[in-house]
């Protein structure tokens, strides 16, 4: 059961969404770079933040330095626990299961990941519109 401040799944739940999982273990950076759009909000764009993510894992190999961050900033913008730990150990010890959980989170919550930032926001501002209301007539009028 789902509690108020609670991710959305667990952390070792990887598998319960094998095409994010199977994209975060073979280019984490792809997976980094589209949570880092959405939690950024479009800036820097998901290649910018891969990038920079591929470029700290290929030369320090602490790549999780960064991630971390980004797990910080996604909690205080929903509200979500840090559990099961400190977010700079989670991204430490389990670095891929910490994306996966991420990325689930914004998947569970509607963005969809493929499209960045400027994507759903184009993609809720149509839908806006297609829900709009229903007009309500004037008392008499036919």
């Amino acid at each position: 059961m789902k509690t108020a401040g609670s991710w959305s799944s667990g952390l070792c739940d990887c598998c319960s969404d094998m095409s994010s999982c199977c994209l975060t273990f073979w280019c984490p950076c792809v997976t980094f770079g589209r949570i880092a759009e959405i939690v950024d909000q479009g800036t820097p764009p998901c290649p910018a933040s891969g990038a920079i993510y591929a470029l700290l894992a290929f030369i320090t190999g602490c790549a999780c330095l960064y991630s971390c961050t980004y797990r910080s900033r996604m909690r205080k913008v929903y509200m979500l626990k840090e559990s099961p730990c400190n977010d700079c150990l989670i991204h430490w010890c389990c670095e891929t299961c910490a994306l996966c959980q991420e990325y689930r989170e914004l998947k569970n919550r509607g963005f969809d990941m493929s499209l960045g930032w400027e994507g759903n926001v184009r993609r809720q501002n149509q839908g806006a519109g297609a829900m709009a209301p229903p007009s309500v007539q004037a008392f008499g009028e036919k």
